[in-house]
């Protein structure tokens, strides 16, 4: 009896580890990605699994500070990003960079957008996960690593 439960209960967890990892494999960037008719990046949605710079300072949630730095902090971060192997370059224009982090074990892949405002001297940031809900801060965390990196090239 013992063996049969035990048995069940890891075909049950494969079976979730399959249908999560399918799910972060197969996962499309979702609509509405890049710069906006506003000429901003996208706000988050109403899930913690998303931070942006763009999203209201008083949203504690969703709101990260713009990177601050010219045209040599611009140009840096695409060095910075190539260096970690998580992070893959999928978009460059003059101003704007897109990149997803694909997580080791399950494949999940969160799409980074970066958009520079040479005049403010700023990169305005938004980092959010495809999938699930909460990202535990994985979005955020993954940000400020980045802007150290910047900082301290």
């Amino acid at each position: 009896m013992m063996h049969r439960n035990l048995h069940r209960l890891l075909t049950m967890i494969a079976g979730l580890v399959v249908l999560l990892g399918g799910a972060g494999c197969s996962s499309q960037p979702p609509a509405g990605l890049g710069v906006q008719a506003d000429g901003r990046l996208r706000l988050c949605p109403d899930r913690p699994n998303c931070v942006s710079s763009y999203d209201s300072a008083d949203d504690k949630a969703h709101y990260i500070e713009p990177f601050v730095g010219g045209a040599a902090a611009w140009s840096s971060l695409t060095h910075v990003i190539g260096a970690q192997s998580s992070l893959t370059i999928v978009a460059r224009q003059e101003y704007y960079l897109r990149a997803e982090a694909t997580t080791r074990v399950l494949r999940f892949v969160d799409d980074l957008e970066f958009l520079f405002q040479p005049a403010q001297g700023l990169i305005h940031v938004r980092s959010a996960s495809r999938v699930g809900y909460s990202d535990f801060g994985v979005n955020r965390e993954r940000l400020e690593r980045i802007r150290q990196q910047l900082r301290h090239p």
